[in-house]
């Protein structure tokens, strides 16, 4: 579990293809004495497996599937992402709950300064639509941030300059696309309220709730 508060900027600076998949390097620009082999770690809002440890580099695998379901089969060497360790017992919760696993990819469609701040337009897979909440939050590349404002979907973002300086949410651009995850909370309330929903009120629905349908 995460928060979407990232740590820092890595930098990819190998990809080793495996028989499935690929095996990433990432350079870390803060101290990671403390992590171990096992731990999670969130790469971009994917969240993947420690594999490896040499200093101030980790590596991790990277399956088919999520290279498919993210944005990471579009990694090359160079490419900064952002990187965030797993919540531990007792730590602040800055953001809100993430989990690390995406749930689509969305697409930046514009890209507007207004005084300090940086306004986004990204569209959004439509199969999220239904947790789209106005004031809510929603993790795009691993970034906890909140919705400015719903449009179908499509969702506006408000950057502050210290989010744009220390993410990669700074340097984005139309037609870039980025790993989004709803928010959990969401998720959980629907499939809670499912058995509740299923469209329609029958003769034996009303029997059921004691309702006198015979007059």
């Amino acid at each position: 579990m995460f928060t979407g508060i990232v740590e820092g900027l890595g930098e990819i600076v190998k990809i080793e293809p495996l028989a499935n998949g690929k095996r990433f390097f990432i350079l870390v620009p803060f101290d990671i004495s403390d992590t171990k082999l096992g731990d999670s770690i969130a790469v971009n809002g994917a969240c993947l497996t420690v594999t490896s440890l040499k200093g101030n580099v980790f590596s991790v695998d990277v399956s088919p599937e999520t290279l498919r379901r993210t944005t990471l089969g579009n990694f090359s060497t160079g490419e900064k992402v952002n990187l965030e360790r797993a919540l531990r017992l007792g730590d602040r919760l800055g953001g809100h709950l993430v989990t690390g696993h995406v749930d689509g990819i969305g697409r930046v469609l514009d890209r507007r300064h207004q005084g300090e701040f940086i306004f986004y337009k990204v569209e959004v897979p439509k199969k999220l639509n239904r947790y789209l909440v106005e004031k809510g939050s929603i993790a795009v590349d691993g970034i906890s941030l909140t919705v400015n404002q719903v449009k179908e979907n499509t969702i506006e973002l408000a950057i502050i300059p210290h989010t744009a300086k220390l993410t990669t949410i700074g340097f984005r651009k139309p037609g870039d696309e980025v790993n989004i995850e709803v928010d959990i909370i969401g998720k959980y309330v629907e499939r809670l309220l499912k058995p509740y929903n299923q469209g329609s009120i029958s003769e034996e629905f009303l029997k059921l709730h004691g309702f006198d349908i015979n007059g």
